[in-house]
C-alpha cells in the first residue's frame, strides 16, 4: 500500500482546473465495463482512481478493473500476443523545443560548424540512414521507425527550404543546413532515403509535421502528402503527451496544442496514411487528464478509423528538467502503470491493439501488463534512444527467442506481426532458431549473429 499512498504525490501540486473529482460511482463504471457499454469521462476517472470516494488505490476495486480489461482483451483479439520485426532509426537529436520531459534532445545550437560544445548527440545524412536502413532490411526487419529532434535546418523539401532561405522572420526555428556540421537533409530526402524495398516507414509525428510547413500556408494534408509521395506509410502518433492543454502548458510548452495535434493526425488520415496513438503520463498531470486523453482519441478513431494501436508510455523521470527542477518526484507507480492499461482497454473501444512497453515497464512488468488489458508487445528495435537518454534501464534488442520464451512462458501466442497488423504469423516455439518471416528479405533466419547458431550448437564449441 505504500505504493499506492504515494500515487498522488508528485501530481497533486499543480492548481490545474481539472481534477478527478466526479458524482459517479466506482460501482456504477466497472458494471458498465463489465457490461461493455461505452464509458464517460467521468465512468473513466473512477476506474482509473478505483473509485473517487477514497484516497489512494484500493487494491480490490483495482482488481476488478484489471480483471474486466483483460476478459475484454480476450474477446477483442484473443489470446495473441503480437511483436514487430523493427528498427529504430532516429535521424538527429538537435532540439530547440525545450521540453521538460525530454532528455533525448541536444541544444541545436550545439550543433553548428563553429561551436567547440561537446553535446554527445548526432545527426544523420540520407545516406547515412539509407546504409543503416539497408543493412536492418537485410537482417529480416519490417519496420523502420523514425522521430527526431527538431534540428531548425530541416525542412520538408527543396521548394520549403528555398522559402525558408528567403525568408527575413526570425521566429521560424530554422537556421541553414551550412550553419551545422552535419547537413539533415529535407524531410522529404530522409524518408526517401529510409524507404527501402519493402520496408514499411513509420515517421513524422504532428510536431514534425508541424515543423516541415513552418513559415508556409500548407495544410497539414499538403505535407503528408508530399510525405507519402515520398515513401512514408504511417505516422507514429507520439508528441501526444496529454491532451489537455494547461498539461502541455506546464511539460511542453513550446509544442503545438491539443488541438493542433488532432488536425494533424486527421490530415494523415486523410491522405490514406495509418496512425497510431500514445499517451506519456506519471508526471504532473491527474487521472482526469489521462482520461480526458483518451476521450480525445477515442473521438478521433471514431471520425477516422484508422488508429491501429494505442501505445501507454510511463514517464522515464531520471535525467530530465521536470525531475531536475524538483516539478516531480518520481514517475507512475505499479498500481498507476496497470490500472492505465486496463482503462485503456476499456474506455478505448474502437481500438483493438494495446500496447505494453518492455522499454518502460521492465520484462516482469511487461508481461504483467498481458494481463490487464495489453496485447501487444512491442517490436525488437534494434536500436532505442529516446528511453536510454532518460535513464531507462530496460535495454535496447528484444530477439525473437526471448519474446517466444516470455510469451509462452505466461501461457499466451507469440505471433509476429506486421506494422498494420494485417499479416500476422504464429511462431512455433519448438522449431528454433527462431526469426522473422514477415520481412521483404526475412526468412525465418534470427536477427542477430550470436544467435543464429542452436543451443546444441553453442554448447559443442
Amino acid at each position: 500500500m505504500e505504493d499506492a499512498a504515494r500515487s498522488n504525490v508528485p501530481r497533486g501540486r499543480f492548481d490545474f482546473e481539472y481534477v478527478p473529482d466526479t458524482d459517479q460511482s466506482f460501482e456504477s463504471a466497472i458494471a458498465k465495463a463489465r457490461d461493455g457499454d461505452r464509458l464517460s469521462v467521468a465512468d473513466g476517472v473512477e476506474l482509473m482512481t478505483t473509485g473517487t470516494d477514497r484516497e489512494g488505490i484500493d487494491i480490490a476495486r483495482k482488481e476488478a478493473v484489471l480483471e474486466a480489461a483483460d476478459r475484454r482483451r480476450a474477446e477483442v483479439v484473443g489470446d495473441d500476443v503480437t511483436f514487430v520485426a523493427n528498427l529504430n532509426n532516429n535521424v538527429t537529436t538537435a532540439c530547440n523545443t525545450g521540453c521538460l520531459f525530454c532528455n533525448f534532445k541536444d541544444t541545436a545550437q550545439d550543433f553548428e560548424a563553429d561551436s567547440s560544445e561537446d553535446h554527445g548527440g548526432f545527426t544523420k545524412t540520407p545516406e547515412e540512414s539509407r546504409e543503416t536502413v539497408t543493412a536492418a532490411r537485410e537482417m529480416g526487419i519490417y519496420e523502420v521507425t523514425s522521430v527526431s529532434g527538431l534540428h531548425p535546418a530541416l525542412a520538408l523539401d527543396d521548394e520549403h527550404l528555398e522559402m525558408l532561405e528567403a525568408s527575413d522572420r526570425g521566429d521560424l526555428n530554422y537556421k541553414s543546413p551550412s550553419a551545422y556540421d552535419t547537413d539533415p537533409g529535407t524531410y522529404v530526402e530522409q524518408m526517401e532515403a529510409m524507404d527501402v524495398d519493402g520496408l514499411h516507414l513509420h515517421s513524422m509525428t504532428p510536431e514534425e509535421a508541424y515543423h516541415a510547413r513552418r513559415g508556409t500556408d500548407w495544410s497539414y494534408e499538403e505535407v503528408y502528402g508530399r510525405l507519402k509521395d515520398a515513401g512514408l506509410d504511417s505516422v507514429p502518433g507520439t508528441a501526444a503527451e496529454i491532451l489537455v492543454d494547461e498539461v502541455r502548458g506546464v511539460i511542453c510548452p513550446g509544442k503545438i496544442r491539443s488541438d493542433e495535434w488532432v488536425e494533424a493526425m486527421e490530415a494523415a488520415a486523410a491522405v490514406g496514411l495509418d496512425t497510431t496513438a500514445t499517451i506519456m503520463y506519471g508526471h504532473v498531470e491527474n487521472e482526469a487528464h489521462r482520461v480526458m486523453h483518451l476521450k480525445r482519441i477515442r473521438d478521433l478513431q471514431d471520425r477516422t478509423d484508422n488508429i491501429t494501436e494505442f501505445v501507454p508510455l510511463s514517464f522515464v523521470h531520471r535525467n530530465t528538467p521536470l525531475f531536475d527542477r524538483g516539478m516531480v518526484e518520481g514517475g507512475a507507480t505499479t498500481h498507476e502503470d496497470e490500472l492505465m492499461i486496463a482503462v485503456s482497454r476499456l474506455f478505448l473501444d474502437n481500438i483493438d491493439n494495446i500496447q505494453s512497453s518492455w522499454v518502460k515497464y521492465g520484462d516482469e512488468q511487461g508481461l504483467k501488463m498481458l494481463s490487464c488489458g495489453a496485447n501487444d508487445f512491442m517490436g525488437t528495435i534494434l536500436s532505442e534512444e529516446i528511453t536510454k537518454r532518460a535513464g531507462g534501464e530496460f535495454g535496447e534488442f528484444r530477439s525473437f527467442a526471448e519474446y517466444v520464451e516470455m510469451i509462452t512462458a505466461v501461457g499466451r501466442t507469440p505471433v509476429e506481426r506486421s506494422t498494420d497488423y494485417r499479416k500476422k504469423r504464429e511462431i512455433d516455439p519448438d522449431d528454433p532458431p527462431l526469426g522473422p518471416e514477415l520481412g521483404p528479405a526475412a526468412d525465418g533466419t534470427p536477427l542477430l549473429p550470436d544467435e543464429r547458431a542452436s543451443p546444441e550448437t553453442v554448447a559443442d564449441d
